[in-house]
């Protein structure tokens, strides 16, 4: 079983350029302000998902639970850098849901050559939970 809040072990702490105590982060504070980043349309309701169907836009606190069950969190924040890159840099990159999907799956290190620590695959995540968590990270494009 993964630990479900650190997935690197002090046996494996990769060489490479370090984080300034400024960049350091150990809690999620994004928790009180994740719905501000939820797409508002001109009518005042929330962007959709893009899931095939329509659906309500997952907040932060719909796929929080995911996020920690499949160790998501102990890489990546909302909104900061910390081993891996923030969810809102990911949704920068414009990714198709599926491409994001398959990049949980089979991860590619040379997207992200900046950092020291290559994503595992993850393959216990289930295929509409990995769904449900790249459909959130897309509500963060901007």
């Amino acid at each position: 079983m993964v630990h479900p809040t650190v997935y690197y072990t002090l046996n494996n702490i990769p060489e490479g350029q370090k984080l300034t105590t400024a960049e350091l982060s150990t809690k999620n504070t994004i928790q009180a302000t994740a719905k501000k980043t939820t797409p508002v349309t001109k009518t005042g309701t929330a962007a959709k998902a893009t899931t095939g169907t329509t659906t309500k836009a997952l907040s932060y606190a719909d796929v929080k639970p995911l996020l920690t069950k499949y160790t998501c969190l102990s890489c990546h924040n909302p909104t900061k850098k910390q081993i891996g890159p923030a969810f809102a840099d990911v949704a920068k990159r414009k990714y198709t849901i599926d491409k994001m999907i398959g990049l949980i799956y089979n991860p590619n290190p040379k997207n992200w050559p900046d950092y020291a620590v290559a994503m595992p695959p993850m393959p216990q995540v289930p295929k509409a939970d990995a769904r449900k968590i790249v459909s959130w990270i897309k509500t963060l494009e901007k």
